[in-house]
């Protein structure tokens, strides 16, 4: 019998699935981000073929049938040259198999959702939600990245703290969390005023993508009053990016996934507020990689394929 193989290659990590046709796992590999957007091509390249050969130690490659790449940053792969480099990480892992990228929008859908049609919800670093047909992303709302949207993300949520606790010095009213803020950013004790230009010289100085670092404290102190107003936007803001891609009266699932699913309490208020606006199944998938090697098993076997056990 032969395997189909999955992986989820995000800015963070890149994880990769094994898969038996009958959707049991064999092997497992994780290795560092292979974003190619924020990652030299090479080096998300290299992690490609990192997790590969993690997933694949003690099996035949060759025994390999299907795959997918489920990517971040997959656009980047219309240039050759970069393509090239997939390439070789692909078949310098001993896969003979065609590599078959897709979006991480498209990986994450499939893991949290059989059905061919559907909307996913991405909220992590950044946020994305596209439309899926036939297992295809076909539009999308959203994804523009820190400088030009992804709003309600960890970035959106980091820089929203951020600037609440400029507010609050300005006022005097400091809570639990623009306290934490402060915290995080190395402040000492000293007049809100000389805090408040430190905090500004501070951010401006790091790069923009580290404002993310302080999404965390939004969750851990979201009894807050700061926190808890910059919670609520987000999740309506989040609900309205998913919304937006959804035909009127649509029943097809939603899919949420991303960091952000998974933080308390924002993401149970967030499935809570789209519960309140649609009757369609609203689920959380976890593992992008297992999305993408049922997708591989697919193209073996059709929509009878197996789900990952």
């Amino acid at each position: 019998m032969g395997f189909v193989v999955g992986l989820d290659a995000g800015g963070t990590s890149t994880r990769a699935l094994v898969l038996d046709l009958d959707g049991t796992r064999l092997g497992a590999g994780v290795a560092g981000g292979a974003n190619p957007n924020s990652h030299s091509p090479e080096q998300a390249a290299a992690h490609v073929r990192q997790a590969l050969t993690a997933a694949l130690d003690g099996l035949d490659p060759a025994k390999v049938q299907s795959g997918v790449l489920g990517m971040a940053g997959s656009s980047k792969l219309t240039d050759p040259a970069v393509a090239a480099l997939f390439e070789a990480a692909w078949t310098g892992a001993g896969l003979r198999c065609p590599m078959h990228v897709i979006t991480d929008c498209e990986a994450a859908f499939a893991t949290g959702s059989s059905s061919p049609d559907g909307t996913v919800l991405v909220a992590g670093t950044g946020s994305i939600a596209a439309r899926i047909e036939k297992h295809e992303l076909v539009s999308t709302a959203g994804g523009y990245g820190w400088l030009l949207g992804d709003e309600g993300s960890a970035f959106w949520l980091g820089r929203e703290a951020v600037r609440a606790t400029l507010e609050a010095l300005e006022k005097d009213s400091l809570d639990a969390l623009s306290t934490a803020v402060l915290n995080r950013a190395g402040i000492p004790a000293l007049p809100h005023r000389d805090q408040w230009r430190r905090l500004i010289t501070a951010a401006n100085n790091a790069p923009p993508i580290r404002l993310a670092t302080y999404a965390p404290l939004v969750t851990t102190h979201a009894t807050a009053p700061s926190a808890d107003r910059i919670i609520t936007a987000a999740v309506r803001t989040l609900a309205d990016l998913a919304e937006a891609t959804r035909p009127e009266h649509d029943q097809t699932p939603i899919v949420l996934m991303g960091s952000l699913i998974h933080a308390h309490p924002l993401g149970e208020r967030l499935k809570r507020e789209l519960t309140t606006r649609t009757t369609a199944p609203v689920r959380v998938a976890t593992e992008g990689a297992a999305g993408a090697a049922w997708l591989a098993a697919v193209k073996v076997l059709g929509e009878s394929a197996p789900r990952p056990t």
